[in-house]
């Protein structure tokens, strides 16, 4: 996709109800710039590739808006988001990050988050917020308007500072260039040439020719309480992880939908082995292909731990995409993703609960159809429920398919629920 694409933005907003003043948070958000390469990197068109500009010194892009009484209604609030959202960056000048504060009423604010995808990945949002928090405190500590040490237990899920980063984003950046030589990438080869041997997109048969390059549309929805308790029962019990359980029904209910008994999807990967860039915001996810034999008369008990056993097993081999997308001979093209079409993710990135006198804050996020895949399936926890977002091509995957394919996944999680040892 071009860089100017909003399908490349990671979008997210806080909802915030308390004393705060635009001034602090202006404050805050400079020292987060001074903290994180990423906010303050950009891209020049290089002679072979772009070049990753860091800056010495950030520019902080908050905006702030006083919205009327009809503009604080949801629809026109999201609507207002939205376009901050798909509002363009300019690649090269800088930088790929804004915030937009928006007054609601007296102590009721909305700070929306848009971060270029170039620089930043779903766990940078924990990394921004944990920052951003603290060096809220520590403005007002600083201001002598807070004194935390008379705060006693009112106060959770910051530091006490901000020190410089175990690792920066350039830093760790150096270090990968430098893991993965050739001989690195080879000692992973055969896996994954013998494990992908054969593989085909789950969609390829089912475009009807022409474009495929269509805008991808998002529907929201979500799994219930009730059937969430069955999803987590049911991983336990099985001895699975939530993400398997959930990657493997869904593996089944793609069988149904298509009738192909071969899967292969793509789902994303934190990438941070090391614990020094915990708190580093940037770009370090990895997407890795799984496949899947489904046998729909196969107990589904022994299925999800085959499914385990492989999904460990890709991930202990992973290597960056371009990578591994090379070593198949295969190539991404606008209307053709290398390897798979369909993604399937899990989103749980540790984001961090925050705590403060007088100030409650609630961090959501917002889908912009960052896929680059005809099909992707994102399930959130929020609370005892999951919301399941749905990103498609309406010219590969059609509005009532798309929900067809839903109520299939449904009706497949109830059944592994109710007969895990049934086929």
């Amino acid at each position: 996709m071009p860089p100017g694409d909003p399908a490349n933005h990671i979008c997210s907003f806080f909802e915030i109800e308390g004393p705060v003043t635009f001034e602090h948070c202006e404050a805050a958000v400079a020292r987060v710039v001074e903290r994180q390469h990423a906010t303050r990197t950009s891209f020049l068109p290089g002679r072979d590739r772009p070049l990753q500009i860091v800056r010495g010194s950030g520019e902080t892009v908050l905006r702030y808006r006083e919205l009327t009484e009809a503009e604080t209604r949801p629809e026109a609030l999201e609507e207002i988001m939205a376009e901050g959202f798909v509002e363009p960056f300019d690649f090269m000048r800088g930088p790929l990050y804004r915030l937009d504060m928006l007054r609601r009423g007296e102590d009721n604010h909305v700070l929306a988050l848009t971060i270029h995808h170039a620089v930043a990945d779903g766990w940078t949002l924990g990394a921004f917020v944990e920052d951003l928090c603290t060096a809220y405190i520590l403005e007002l500590q600083d201001t002598g308007e807070l004194d935390l040490g008379n705060m006693g237990g009112h106060v959770s899920g910051i530091r006490q500072s901000l020190p410089k980063l175990a690792m920066s984003y350039t830093d760790w950046g150096a270090v990968e260039r430098a893991r993965w030589t050739p001989a690195a990438i080879a000692e992973h080869a055969g896996y994954w040439k013998e494990r992908l041997a054969g593989s085909r997109r789950l969609l390829d048969a089912a475009a009807s020719g022409g474009d495929k390059t269509g805008r991808l549309q998002k529907w929201i929805t979500d799994l219930p309480a009730d059937l969430a308790k069955e999803v987590r029962e049911l991983s336990r019990r099985t001895g699975t992880t939530l993400f398997n359980t959930l990657l493997a029904s869904f593996q089944l209910a793609l069988h149904r939908w298509t009738g192909v008994d071969d899967i292969v999807v793509g789902t994303p990967v934190a990438n941070r082995r090391e614990s020094a860039v915990k708190e580093t915001m940037g770009y370090f996810a990895g997407v890795v292909p799984l496949r899947g034999q489904v046998d729909p008369k196969r107990p589904f008990a022994d299925y999800v731990k085959e499914v385990q056993d492989q999904t460990m097993d890709a991930f202990a081999h992973a290597i960056p995409f371009a990578e591994l997308a090379s070593l198949l001979g295969e190539s991404s093209a606008p209307d053709r993703h290398a390897i798979f079409d369909t993604r399937f993710a899990l989103q749980n990135h540790p984001i961090p609960a925050v705590e403060l006198p007088g100030v409650a804050t609630r961090l959501r996020t917002r889908s912009t159809g960052t896929v680059r895949f005809d099909l992707g399936c994102e399930l959130t926890e929020d609370g005892d429920e999951f919301e399941v977002v749905w990103l498609y091509r309406p010219n590969v995957v059609p509005d009532e398919s798309l929900k067809e394919l839903d109520q299939i996944y449904r009706q497949v999680l109830w059944e592994v629920c109710a007969h895990p040892d049934g086929g």
